[in-house]
């Protein structure tokens, strides 16, 4: 049988020396708890359903209630994500526009390689996608409601509009360096994308045209010339 020696007894650490021990955190950014996932769901989920509301029945005849109720929560809820109606209003706006320049952003680096006639081709239809497609609840809510914005929240959104328009900038130069657009370069991404926009006035996706069809009838009204062409 090992014979077993005694053991002196630990001293404790002074509370001082652990009051200033350094604490190894791990490196890079802290993982999302499942309730951070869901708080980011959540609000996604509120300002998706506010857009909808806003879109068909105006801001000022939309209840918290409403949205609450299109989403499944209690009518106080929505005040745990955002402050106010008001607030839901701004984001609506804020993050429709960050996700149609994402989209934008993404369309320029999928044709980086192509030819300006085909990145211009990808713009046009990435836009009509962004006024006409799924997620175009906002288009709408930013024509007709951002008298409701404060100063500041415009200024936001006049920014994020900025960045989107300036994307089609270097396109319509190549373009015009080669000869396929012979308007100015500013004049020419004013009229362009005031021709699309108007598009949400018009459009009936229960007829005939495609955003593929409108993307080839708008690529032919402003170049003349198809993609394929250098």
């Amino acid at each position: 049988m090992p014979v077993l020696e005694p053991q002196s007894p630990q001293r404790p650490i002074p509370p001082v020396l652990l009051l200033n021990a350094e604490v190894k955190r791990p490196r890079g950014r802290p993982r999302k708890t499942a309730q951070d996932r869901d708080d980011g769901n959540r609000r996604a989920a509120l300002w998706q359903a506010a857009g909808a509301l806003f879109r068909s029945k105006g801001f000022a005849a939309t209840t918290t209630r409403d949205i609450a109720a299109a989403v499944g929560m209690q009518s106080g809820s929505p005040f745990y994500h955002f402050k106010s109606k008001d607030a839901l209003l701004f984001a609506v706006m804020e993050e429709g526009m960050r996700a149609a320049l994402a989209r934008q952003q993404a369309t320029l680096e999928r044709t980086q390689d192509q030819t300006p006639l085909a990145q211009l081709r990808g713009l046009v239809h990435t836009h009509f996608l962004v006024l006409l497609g799924t997620q175009s609840d906002f288009i709408p809510v930013m024509l007709y409601e951002s008298r409701s914005l404060t100063p500041a929240q415009r200024d936001t959104l006049s920014a994020l509009q900025s960045q989107y328009e300036n994307l089609w900038v270097p396109v319509l130069k190549a373009l015009h360096a080669s000869g396929h657009l012979r308007a100015p370069v500013v004049l020419a991404r004013l009229l362009i994308l005031g021709a699309l926009n108007w598009s949400v006035q018009w459009f009936d996706p229960h007829k005939k045209a495609s955003v593929d069809d409108l993307s080839d009838a708008a690529m032919a009204l402003f170049v003349g010339g198809s993609v394929a062409s250098s």
